[in-house]
C-alpha cells in the first residue's frame, strides 16, 4: 500500500481547545445548553401532565395494589415515548419550518459538497463471523469498485477481520478473498485476517486491527455484513472529516436496503419514514454527543485507540465480561477525549439488511437488550460528560420499559375488577390519554410520513400516493403487531437475565425464507397463551375494553400466523409485484445496490 497517503490525523490539531464552542468549533455550547434547557422543560412538563392525567382517572374511585402497579408501570414507560414525540416534533419542524434546518443540526455537512482531492487514509473494514462469505464479500467488492472508477482509489484500504468459528465458513470466506484479490490490480489493498478466539466480540476484532494496522490509517469505515455504502456518501463523509480534525466519528443515517422478505420489506418502510425526522430532532440537541451504530460510519483511528478502549466489566456473563453492545460506550470516551460525535442525519447512500422474518429480529432485540443493560455497569465511567452519560441511561431505559408495557397489559383485566362506580369514572379522560400515548408512540413514524409527504416529489419516489399511503397503513398495524410479540419475549429474556441466562452472538440470517406453522407455534406459544387469557377476560369483564385494547393485545393472539404469514416468500413477492411498502431505492435503484443484486 505504497500510494496511501500518509496518515494525516495522527498530529493532533494545534492551539488550546476553546472553551466556548465544541471541539470542532461547530457551535456554542450555550446554544446547545439553550436547547437541551427547551428539551428537558417540554418533556418534564409532557410527562407530567401524562402521569397527573392518569392519576385522575386511576384514582377516582380510591387507589389499589393494581392502580399503583399500572401508575409504576406508565411511569416507566412514557419516558421513551414522550422523547420520542418531541424529537419527532422538532425534527418535522427542523425540516420543513426552519429555513436552514440542516445548518442548525449538522454545520459540518456543509463540508462534505467541496470538490477536495482525499488526503485521509481510510480503511474500510468488514467484521464477519459465520456470515455468508460470497453476500459479504460482494458487498465489499462493489464498494471498492465504486470508489476506484471515480479515481478515489488511492485513498481507501480494505479488511476482512473474521471472527468465524466453523471451518467450512472459513474455508469459504479465504477462497472468496483469494479470489476477489486475484481479479484485481492493487491485491495489496485487501487484507484478509481470521482470528482463532473471538475475544472482545465485534470491539476485540476491531481492536485488533487498530493494533496491526492503526498507525497505518487516519480514518476507519466499519461494516458489517450486510451494509453497503455508495462512493458518493462515503467520499462526502471523509470531506467531512477533512475539513474538521475535530470530528471524532461521524455517523451516517443508515436505512433498509429493498428486501424480496415481507417481514423485512414493512419494517424497514416504516423506520425508513420514522428515522429521518427522529434523527433531525435529536441531532438538534444531542449535538456533539452523538450516536454511534458501531457501522456505516467514519471513525478517527488516533483518538479512538488510543481512548476508546472498553473496559472489561466485572463478573461473567450476562452482565459482565466484554461490553456486547460498544458502540455507543465508545461516542461516550470519544467525545470524553476532546473529539465530537455526530450524525448526518440526512438519506445518503447508506444501506443495511433487516431481519427477513420476527423471529430474526427478536433475536436481534434480545442481543441490544442484554448488551444495553450492562451500562448499568458502565454509568460511573469517571470523566464522561453529563450529556453522554444521558445516552447511557437512555439506552438502558429503552429496554427498562419493555417489562413494564407487558405488565400493563397483564394488569387490564384486574383493573376492571376493582369494583368502581362505573358513572363515577372519568371515561372522556382515560380514552383522551390513551388515545394521546398512543399518537406520541407513533409519532416518529407520523412525522416521518408527514415529511415524505411535505417534500416536493417525496411520494413519488415512494412509488406515488396510493402506494405510499397503503403502504403507511400496513406498516402501523404491524408495528403494533410487531410490538406485542417482541415486548413479550423481551420480558421473558430480562427475567432470564437475572438467573443468567445469556444469549450468543453469531452470524445472522438475511435471505428470506418460510417459517413452518409448527415451528411458529413452538416458538410463540407463550405469547399466544398470554393475549388469550388477557383478552379473555377482557371479553367476560368489558367488551368494550377489549376493542379498547386491540392496538396493544391483537399482537398476542395473532402471533403465529403473523409470524408464518411475514416469513412466506410468497407473500415477499406479492408485495414486491404490488409495489407495496417500498423503499426509494426499489423505485430508483443507486448502482451500487443495483451491482449487488447482479452478482
Amino acid at each position: 500500500m505504497t500510494d496511501m497517503p500518509s496518515p494525516a490525523s495522527l498530529v493532533e490539531p494545534a492551539g488550546p481547545l476553546p472553551s466556548h464552542t465544541t471541539p470542532a468549533g461547530l457551535q456554542t455550547m450555550a446554544e446547545l445548553r439553550r436547547r437541551r434547557l427547551v428539551v428537558i422543560a417540554l418533556n418534564l412538563s409532557t410527562y407530567a401532565a401524562l402521569m397527573a392525567g392518569l392519576a385522575v382517572v386511576l384514582g377516582a374511585g380510591g387507589w389499589s395494589i393494581v392502580d399503583l402497579l399500572i401508575l409504576a408501570c406508565v411511569a416507566v414507560a412514557a419516558p421513551w415515548t414522550v422523547l420520542g414525540f418531541w424529537n419527532a416534533a422538532f425534527g418535522l419542524w427542523l425540516l420543513h419550518g426552519a429555513a436552514d434546518g440542516l445548518q442548525r443540526v449538522a454545520p459540518f455537512a456543509r463540508a462534505g459538497d467541496a470538490d477536495e482531492p482525499l488526503r485521509l487514509s481510510t480503511a474500510v473494514l468488514m467484521t464477519l463471523r459465520n456470515e455468508d462469505p460470497a453476500r459479504a464479500m460482494a458487498r465489499l467488492r462493489v464498494v471498492k469498485e465504486s470508489l476506484d472508477a471515480a479515481g478515489h482509489g488511492h485513498a481507501f484500504a480494505y479488511f476482512i477481520l473474521s471472527d468465524t468459528s466453523r471451518p467450512e465458513v472459513a474455508a469459504a470466506e479465504e477462497t472468496a478473498v483469494e479470489t476477489w484479490r486475484r481479479s484485481t490490480s492493487d491485491p495489496e489493498r485487501i487484507v484478509y485476517r481470521r482470528r482463532a478466539t473471538n475475544e472482545g466480540f465485534k470491539a476485540g476484532n476491531v481492536r485488533d486491527f487498530l493494533e496491526r494496522w492503526g498507525d497505518g490509517h487516519d480514518l476507519m469505515l466499519p461494516l458489517d455484513a450486510d451494509s453497503l455504502m455508495t462512493r458518493d456518501a462515503i467520499v462526502r463523509l471523509v470531506r467531512m472529516m477533512q475539513a474538521h480534525p475535530r470530528l471524532g466519528i461521524l455517523q451516517s443515517l443508515v436505512v433498509g436496503a429493498p428486501s424480496r422478505s415481507a417481514f423485512a420489506r414493512i419494517f424497514q418502510f416504516g423506520m425508513r419514514a420514522g428515522m429521518r425526522a427522529y434523527t433531525f430532532g435529536s441531532a438538534w440537541w444531542i449535538g456533539e454527543c452523538g450516536p454511534f451504530w458501531g457501522h456505516n460510519a467514519l471513525v478517527r483511528i488516533a483518538p479512538f485507540k488510543e481512548h476508546c478502549h472498553l473496559p472489561v466489566l466485572p463478573g461473567g456473563p450476562p452482565l459482565g465480561g466484554a461490553v456486547l453492545s460498544h458502540d455507543q460506550v465508545e461516542a461516550t470516551l470519544m467525545r470524553k477525549a476532546g473529539y465530537e460525535v455526530r450524525v448526518l442525519p440526512l438519506e445518503n447512500g447508506s444501506y443495511e439488511e433487516n431481519p427477513p422474518t420476527l423471529f430474526d429480529f427478536s433475536v436481534r432485540d434480545l442481543r441490544w437488550c442484554q448488551g444495553n443493560l450492562q451500562y448499568l455497569r458502565l454509568l460511573d465511567l469517571p470523566g464522561l460528560l453529563p450529556m453522554s452519560r444521558f445516552q447511557l441511561v437512555w439506552a438502558i431505559l429503552m429496554f427498562l420499559g419493555v417489562p413494564a408495557m407487558t405488565l400493563l397489559v397483564a394488569l387490564a383485566p384486574l383493573k376492571l375488577l376493582d369494583g368502581e362506580d362505573p358513572a363515577a369514572f372519568p371515561g372522556a379522560l382515560a380514552a383522551a390519554l390513551y388515545v394521546a400515548y398512543l399518537l406520541m408512540y407513533l409519532s416518529p413514524k407520523l412525522a416521518g410520513l408527514a415529511d415524505v409527504l411535505l417534500t416536493p416529489g417525496g411520494v413519488r419516489r415512494y412509488g406515488g400516493a396510493g402506494r405510499f399511503l397503503a403502504g403507511a397503513a400496513v406498516e402501523i398495524a404491524f408495528s403494533f403487531l410487531v410490538g406485542a410479540v417482541t415486548t413479550f419475549r423481551l420480558t421473558l429474556f430480562m427475567g432470564g437475565l437475572l438467573v443468567g441466562r445469556s444469549i450468543a452472538w453469531d452470524g445472522q440470517t438475511r435471505d428470506a425464507y418460510g417459517i413452518a406453522w409448527g415451528d411458529a407455534a413452538r416458538g410463540l406459544w407463550g405469547p399466544t397463551l398470554f393475549g388469550l387469557a388477557v383478552g379473555l377476560g377482557l371479553a367476560v369483564l368489558s367488551p368494550a375494553a377489549l376493542l379498547w385494547s386491540l392496538p396493544l393485545t391483537l399482537g398476542y393472539l395473532v402471533a403465529i400466523p403473523f409470524t408464518v404469514l411475514t416469513a412466506s416468500p410468497a407473500m415477499g413477492e406479492r408485495l414486491t409485484r404490488w409495489g407495496l411498502c417500498a423503499v426509494p431505492e426499489e423505485i430508483d435503484m443507486p448502482p451500487e445496490l443495483a451491482a449487488v443484486r447482479a452478482g
